[in-house]
């Protein structure tokens, strides 16, 4: 809506969370016996936009930083400035009103270019197109505002914080005209009010593990361990949840059940971490489970219209009227849920609330592996020379697309390193003939490391990445190479660029669904665990943790690729750790709410699956590093 002369109100939809970006700091700004009114004002002013004329289309680009463009398939690329603000927990946003400034006009001598099409990181030849949409034959602007903003509840360090990101637009894109409407800058004003927290501050406990009682025993010496470190910890059993042992029941199925718990853990108990165990445990037509999973149905284009989301435990609440209450990611109420797409669209907050990562373990002697690994790590990692080692492994992600001499793979390992002090780093790469089999990785891994990086390409089984501008050649590792890992004590930290790795529910049991047999076989569904979880899991040897996609993975080649889709994600968790965050689901989270910040929830679907789908196998509560 237009006011006056240039000046917008966004009283609207959209938020997000962090320390990076100009906020509010103060643990509350009232006094707590009431409401308090106030306002902050920001100031925005933009370069002139640079247009470039390159393969038929104009190229718009800002010397700006922290400028990200919107990527909708076929769509007119155009750039944003994002700007973030974080409010005490109660805190309600009233007003938004964005004041205008040096607003002037451009000719075009072409069309501005259209967003391609993401490129998956799955182990297939894939062509990027690029189209022109319905928005070239539209008589209005794109975008259709100056300015938009969501409201959301998000976690900072120990506490819930209310985010609000607003998003400005410093060029609309007539197609019609062929010109760009811009503005030199903005005055933001926001108002809000400050109302007493509505959640108590409580801290009885910091880490909850929730598990089935078959596997209490397992778990009892990592307990006995975390309250040597000063991490109070409660087991729960999916038993005492069911049962209403500690808190009423509510919710429609058993994950649902387990998520009300966790609000409720959260509230009475003050909890921080949440560690999930439990995988699949059978089931041919309908899967089996230890500890309940619940199934996004974001659906991207692709041929999976549903993934594995442990976010949906993470994400507990959403805004509403300065409010933080229960985000069931059920909006529209049919029983499906994180749905986007031709049945409908549920309204999602997407930031996490407490910090959750999983050991998607499938009998006992696997919860006995990970618990050894975990007091193993946590207590001998410190001071050792191979923690504080680096490797990266990759190669030219996506020959055949975009700068032929651009190595995507390679470049996100470089730049990961790039935000690690004190690190010693070994790169392997196609390009300098450091990475030609998987024995060089099985080499690097058993020397030690304390971060273990791959960016490239997989499936639920394998890893792999290519030789420059070979992308007929595959050069990786798989699940059966996992023997020869003799790394033991020396456990890595370990991210993974590339689909599917973390998808936790395959099985050898999809074989026998015999109607499906060619999709099992040609998803690489049929293997005896996922290639991310067999890598952690994986007795004396692998990692500590491994944080991968459970379904298809992103990106873009070329120049771009550090600056959206997956390798963005791959390297906001470095990000992360570079300042100073070292409690595993801590890093782990803040990287999601990153790259939230940058590209705001359930504004293009392939960016809020990649949120979505970033799965922790791990303790949460882990020492990165050791004591």
């Amino acid at each position: 809506m237009k006011i006056g002369a240039g000046i917008v109100s966004i009283m609207g939809v959209v938020l997000l969370i962090s320390s990076a970006f100009a906020g509010i700091d103060a643990p509350f700004l009232g006094t707590g016996e009431g409401e308090t009114e106030d306002s902050i004002t920001l100031s925005i002013d933009f370069s002139e936009p640079k247009i470039t004329y390159e393969k038929g289309y104009a190229r718009i680009t800002y010397t700006d930083d922290d400028m990200s463009y919107l990527s909708d398939e076929g769509a007119p690329l155009m750039p944003y400035k994002t700007e973030v603000l974080t409010f005490p927990l109660g805190t309600k946003i009233t007003d938004v009103v964005v004041e205008l400034k040096g607003q002037y006009t451009l000719t075009l001598s072409q069309k501005v270019a259209p967003a391609p099409a993401p490129l998956p990181a799955n182990m297939q030849h894939v062509h990027r197109e690029i189209w022109e949409g319905g928005i070239y034959q539209s008589t209005g602007r794109y975008p259709g505002e100056w300015a938009t903003h969501t409201i959301s509840i998000g976690r900072e360090g120990d506490r819930q914080v209310v985010i609000l990101s607003i998003q400005m637009y410093p060029v609309q894109y007539a197609p019609q005209e062929n010109m760009l409407h811009c503005i030199g800058g903005a005055t933001i004003r926001v108002s809000y009010e400050v109302n007493p927290s509505p959640l108590p501050a409580t801290d009885a406990y910091d880490l909850v593990i929730i598990a089935p009682e078959k596997f209490s025993g397992a778990l009892a010496p990592l307990i006995t361990h975390k309250e040597s470190y000063g991490i109070a910890t409660k087991l729960v059993t999916l038993e005492e949840i069911y049962s209403g042992t500690y808190f009423s029941v509510q919710g429609r199925d058993d994950a649902e059940k387990v998520k009300y718990f966790i609000k409720d853990a959260i509230e009475e108990w003050g909890i921080e971490y949440v560690m999930l165990v439990g995988g699949r445990h059978g089931g041919i037509m309908e899967e089996k489970w230890w500890c309940p999973v619940r199934y996004s149905y974001l659906d991207d284009g692709s041929d999976e219209d549903h993934f594995l989301c442990d976010l949906y435990f993470s994400d507990i609440y959403k805004y509403e009227e300065g409010q933080p209450v229960f985000d069931d990611w059920d909006s529209n109420g049919n029983g499906v849920f994180g749905e986007w797409g031709w049945r409908g669209k549920d309204v999602i907050d997407m930031y996490p609330d407490v910090y959750v990562g999983r050991l998607p373990c499938r009998n006992t002697y696997e919860v006995g592996v990970m618990v050894e690994k975990i007091i193993t790590y946590e207590t001998t990692a410190s001071g050792q020379s191979w923690s504080k080692k680096f490797v990266g492994v990759g190669g030219d992600t996506y020959p055949d697309q975009g700068d032929l001499s651009y190595y995507e793979g390679e470049r996100a390992t470089e730049a990961a390193f790039n935000y690690l002090d004190g690190f010693q780093a070994e790169f392997l790469w196609t390009s300098t003939g450091a990475l030609t089999s998987a024995d060089d990785i099985i080499q690097a891994i058993n020397e030690g490391c304390g971060f273990l990086h791959f960016s490239g390409h997989g499936n639920p089984m394998s890893w792999a990445n290519h030789p420059p501008e070979d992308g007929d050649t595959w050069i990786g590792i798989d699940e059966t190479q996992f023997v020869k890992l003799k790394n033991k004590g020396m456990y890595p930290v370990c991210i993974v660029g590339g689909c599917h790795n973390n998808q936790f529910n395959i099985s050898l049991l999809n074989l026998l669904d015999i109607k499906n047999i060619k999709t099992t076989y040609y998803k690489s569904t049929w293997g005896p665990e996922c290639w991310g979880w067999w890598l952690t899991r994986k007795t004396d040897g692998g990692t500590i943790a491994t944080i991968a996609n459970t379904g298809y993975g992103y990106g873009t080649p070329g120049a771009e690729c550090l600056e959206s889709k997956g390798r963005y994600m791959e390297l906001q968790f470095f990000r992360s750790y570079s300042e100073g965050k070292d409690m595993l689901g801590e890093t782990h989270a803040s990287g999601l709410t990153y790259f939230l910040n940058k590209f705001p929830p359930l504004t293009n679907q392939v960016d809020s699956k990649i949120v979505e789908q970033w799965v922790l196998f791990g303790d949460p509560s882990l020492k990165i590093g050791g004591y």
